[in-house]
């Protein structure tokens, strides 16, 4: 048994848990991807918490969906005191680019006033580097 098992549920462990999620078509995790809309805790009748997660996908048809999915609830419902987690998936608000952490952004390589007009931006907005 881990320590992190035997630590008390505290809120900061499903942001901790969600940020070893990554999309495997994106070596990003799905925080700092924004693809997190809300995390929210609820007690259950036998005392155990339960995490409600409503969550995007960078694209609707992403194969990956279901993987991911499963994933988040595997590593949150191993948090302690946790007994019930429920995640759904949904398209609304749609996910753009802008959603992601800075972090994100410079990891993928966009800048960070991405999608900016500025005076070395090509036609399609992207920063022309010289």
């Amino acid at each position: 048994m881990s320590d992190a098992s035997k630590a008390p549920f505290r809120e900061k462990m499903i942001w901790d848990a969600l940020r070893t999620v990554r999309d495997p078509e994106i070596p990003v995790n799905i925080v700092d991807l924004g693809l997190i809309y809300s995390a929210t805790v609820a007690p259950t009748d036998s005392g155990k918490k339960r995490i409600d997660v409503r969550m995007s996908l960078t694209a609707p048809g992403c194969a990956m969906s279901d993987v991911i999915k499963a994933e988040v609830e595997r590593k949150l419902a191993s948090l302690p005191e946790v007994g019930e987690v429920r995640v759904e998936v949904v398209f609304d608000p749609p996910w753009n680019k802008s959603m992601m952490s800075e972090a994100a952004k410079l990891q993928l390589g966009f800048d960070l006033d991405y999608g900016a007009p500025s005076a070395t931006s090509g036609p399609s907005g992207f920063k022309i580097l010289r």
